[in-house]
């Protein structure tokens, strides 16, 4: 299968640069896959669309301030670093800018120096290993000199670093947000549990593959950037007690599918309590064994996420749906419109 079978035209002017005021007020594209109907709505109409006994699973990821701007020490060069994924103790596994400026023994200073990193390793694509120094706790350290590392295609400021986080985020250690669950807030969360339908939460902590383009014609060569997840004993019972009684289990976000296709996969269907890294890339075609439905945000043309979510479906009617979507005018990727295919 080949990266331009993924492809449409988007107009700039559709990625959305700042949140709603609302979180909830954003737009829902609704994909019924057996009657191949597109219909649209609402975001706090998603209840309407889900039965007492389905499950909605959430990734409670946390995302760190983690894009910091500092000096290297013997230069006084500026230079912009992006942690990604911590590999053990203070090292970390970050992108650097510009990166041939870093090489191993560099030492970059952060703020007044309450935070220092060495370089210990490099890798491709202007990554490296960098070990951190400094005193106290390092999340604190990070809410003082970092800023919310937003996507590229973002040009706008920030005012409120709570604005890209989900209101449910607890677990720290991501390097962008899971954007489908941007658009619940904790008084549809309580119309949805009121209504009868369960909340799961799993972690995956978005890492190198959000920010990694897929750079190879055929999409069989593309090779995912493992992340870091974590299903509990809890959670694993609740899904298989909601599996068993024949409800739907919907996945909040393209991470949160990726972190139960990975379980699923290897035990029939069934959740059991897990965490470790996962490489999983789902593309076209696919037997999905976890979910029966998926809310996730448009997507970048030609990205792995268009590639998942036209596996759950099929690629024309999911590229119909997109081309529908810019001549309705709805707001794209992280701050954008949502999706529910069911």
């Amino acid at each position: 299968m080949n990266i331009e079978d993924f492809d449409f035209d988007l107009p700039e002017e559709l990625i959305a640069q700042t949140p709603l005021q609302d979180r909830a007020s954003s737009r829902l594209m609704v994909l019924n896959r057996e009657e191949r109907s597109i219909t649209h709505h609402h975001f706090y109409d998603i209840a309407d669309f889900l039965e007492k006994g389905d499950c909605l699973v959430l990734n409670n990821t946390k995302v760190l301030p983690a894009r910091l701007y500092g000096i290297k020490q013997d230069t006084g060069a500026k230079v912009e670093v992006l942690l990604l994924t911590q590999m053990e103790d203070n090292d970390w596994e970050v992108l650097v800018k510009p990166a041939k400026k870093i090489k191993v023994g560099s030492t970059i200073v952060f703020g007044d120096g309450q935070l220092k990193a060495t370089c210990i390793d490099t890798k491709e694509h202007g990554g490296r290993i960098l070990r951190l120094e400094y005193e106290g706790i390092l999340y604190e350290v990070l809410d003082e000199l970092g800023e919310m590392p937003l996507p590229p295609y973002i040009k706008e400021q920030l005012d409120e670093k709570d604005r890209y986080q989900t209101v449910y985020a607890r677990e720290q250690g991501s390097a962008a947000a899971p954007t489908a669950g941007l658009h619940f807030t904790k008084e549809l969360l309580g119309e949805i549990e009121q209504k009868g339908i369960e909340i799961a939460f799993i972690t995956l902590h978005v890492g190198l593959g959000t920010f990694r383009p897929v750079s190879v014609d055929n999409v069989e060569e593309h090779e995912m950037h493992a992340e870091f997840y974590q299903m509990t004993e809890a959670t694993a019972n609740q899904l298989n007690a909601v599996k068993q009684r024949g409800g739907r289990i919907i996945s909040v976000g393209t991470t949160s599918t990726r972190t139960l296709e990975t379980i699923a996969r290897d035990t029939n269907g069934l959740f059991e309590e897990r965490n470790g890294w996962t490489d999983i890339f789902i593309y076209p075609p696919y037997q999905f064994k976890a979910i029966d439905g998926l809310i996730t945000n448009f997507h970048l043309p030609k990205s792995t996420l268009i590639m998942l979510v036209s596996a759950l479906s099929d690629r024309d009617f999911i590229l119909e749906a997109y081309n529908k979507a810019v001549a309705e005018r709805y707001r794209f990727f992280s701050f954008g419109d949502a999706m529910l295919i069911m």
